[in-house]
C-alpha cells in the first residue's frame, strides 16, 4: 500500500510539470486564404501601416508561467493555418470567471491560466 501511494505521488509530481496549450481560432471572413507553408511567413506587428483585411482571431491558453515570447510561435502557427500574413493586437487575459470570484481576494494571484488573443490579418493589394 505504501509503495502504491509513493508511486502515485511520484507520478503526479512528474505530470504536474507538463505544459498544456489550448489553441483556438475563429474565421471572421467568408473569403478563403490558402494556408502558409511555414510560421516564418507570418509576422508579428504591433502597428500595421499598410492596407489589410482582418480574417480571424487566434487564442492560445496556457499556464501563467509562459510569456508572450513562448506563445507567439503558437499564435503564428494558427494564423498560418488560416492563411494570415500578420498577427497583431495581442491581448493577455488571466481572467474568465476567476476575475469575479470572491475567493480571489483571499487567494491573491493564484490563477494559473492565461489566454493570449491576437487578430489575424492579410495584406490587401492597392491599385
Amino acid at each position: 500500500m505504501k509503495r502504491t501511494v509513493l508511486s502515485l505521488a511520484f507520478l503526479v509530481a512528474c505530470l504536474s510539470g507538463c505544459t498544456v496549450y489550448q489553441i483556438n481560432s475563429k474565421d471572421t471572413t467568408k473569403g478563403f486564404y490558402p494556408p502558409k507553408k511555414s510560421i516564418d511567413e507570418v509576422r508579428y506587428m504591433e502597428k500595421v501601416d499598410q492596407p489589410f483585411e482582418e480574417i480571424g482571431i487566434v487564442t492560445v491558453t496556457t499556464e501563467r508561467i509562459h510569456s508572450i515570447d513562448d506563445v507567439l510561435p503558437l499564435l503564428k502557427q494558427e494564423a498560418a493555418i488560416l492563411g494570415g500574413d500578420v498577427i497583431t493586437d495581442v491581448k493577455e487575459d488571466t481572467g474568465g470567471a476567476w476575475k469575479n470570484a470572491k475567493l480571489q481576494k483571499l487567494l491573491g494571484n493564484s490563477n494559473i491560466r492565461t489566454s493570449y488573443t491576437a487578430k489575424v490579418l492579410v495584406f490587401t493589394k492597392t491599385s
